[in-house]
């Protein structure tokens, strides 16, 4: 065990405490002293009374530090809250996207099946005079859309990545 004298206004203590406490209650010595310094000259005779007053600055410093604690805390917590909002719409936002993706791919799978059958029937297919037939546009339409539909599955996909 240790000794520690503490100076609080005119008078000296002896505090005994652990070993390896003896900066600790120094310091808590000090932050006692200094409240008992704010009393100046309010100071009474009795000093009980003015240690209870330093008891009150301290409680206040203590009340108004839980205030702030508290306050962050709910600062924090509020924040968790959103940001546990954020990232379930996000979640949702990658699950549409992910589904877009799909049924886009599929559009373009569909899509490049027909292409094929529509080519393979064109190929076979001339008017009279050996001219292609109208079938030559419609395919070519038809690639044109297959083309949009495979930028627009890169682009969902992206998207998707990107989230």
């Amino acid at each position: 065990m240790s000794e520690v004298t503490l100076t609080v206004g005119p008078k000296s203590y002896t505090i005994i405490c652990a070993d390896g406490e003896e900066q600790h209650i120094e310091n808590l010595g000090a932050m006692i002293a200094e409240r008992y310094a704010k009393l100046g000259a309010s100071r009474t005779p009795q000093e009980a009374q003015n240690m209870l007053f330093a008891a009150l600055f301290l409680a206040d410093d203590l009340a108004e530090a839980r205030k702030v604690a508290k306050k962050s805390t709910q600062n924090v917590e509020h924040e968790k809250e959103r940001s546990g909002g954020k990232k379930a719409e996000l979640r949702a936002e990658i699950e549409t996207l992910t589904k877009a993706e799909a049924r886009a791919r599929e559009e373009v799978a569909d899509l490049k099946g027909q292409l094929a059958e529509l080519r393979e029937a064109a190929s076979h297919q001339h008017d009279l005079f050996g001219a292609p037939s109208v079938s030559d546009e419609i395919i070519e339409k038809l690639e044109a859309l297959a083309s949009r539909a495979e930028e627009t599955a890169a682009a969902l996909e992206e998207a998707s990545a990107a989230s």
